[in-house]
């Protein structure tokens, strides 16, 4: 397991979904906590085992020094955000395929307890699974991240539209591998700036 999962890490690519305005959080959510979000998830997905990291941006604009990417991490400017998260999740799978990777694991930049360990635990689940799909449970939940084999981007990517972002093919796909992470973190995410629930 732990060399297929070293192997692994080289052919998977990272994407945080940042691109939305975070309306009822009240600020895009990008630059929530000085950019502490953002820096988690990207260090989650790194140390989970991303070669790299794409981080999709929209609301903030396209001046990407303007959200102060770590390292590691690049952005992509998704222009039709306002449109919802299926513009960022297309984007997002776009820049994948430019990767040369064959898995992503696409995760959105709002469950800030979402550690290492869970997209390391994900990702090994994908591995190991014949069908190259898995996500993250908690407490009977689907969560995130989502690890997904290169032959799985292009439905995903046509069944993201509007705020789904590839739910419809996911909810719909008997194959998907549910990966309870219940006992590293609560996958919650933060639609508002005091509470930690869903």
């Amino acid at each position: 397991m732990a060399g297929r999962a070293g192997a692994f890490g080289f052919g998977c690519v990272g994407v945080v979904l940042a691109a939305g305005a975070g309306t009822r959080y009240g600020m895009p959510k990008v630059l929530a906590e000085g950019g502490a979000w953002l820096r988690g998830a990207v260090a989650a997905l790194r140390g989970g085992g991303c070669r790299a990291v794409i981080v999709t941006l929209g609301a903030t604009g396209p001046d990407v020094a303007a959200v102060g990417l770590p390292e590691g991490a690049r952005g992509v400017w998704v222009a039709e955000w306002a449109t919802g998260m299926g513009a960022s999740v297309r984007a997002g799978l776009r820049a994948a395929a430019r990767s040369g990777a064959e898995y992503v694991a696409i995760m959105p930049v709002d469950t800030p307890d979402v550690g290492a360990e869970v997209v390391a635990r994900v990702i090994a689940a994908a591995i190991d699974s014949p069908t190259g799909m898995a996500r993250a449970v908690f407490r009977n939940t689907p969560g995130h991240p989502v690890v997904l084999e290169k032959r799985h981007w292009e439905p995903v990517y046509s069944a993201a539209q509007g705020n789904s972002g590839g739910r419809t093919y996911l909810r719909g796909n008997n194959a998907m591998v549910c990966v309870t992470c219940d006992d590293l973190a609560t996958g919650s995410d933060r639609d508002y700036p005091t509470t930690t629930a869903r």
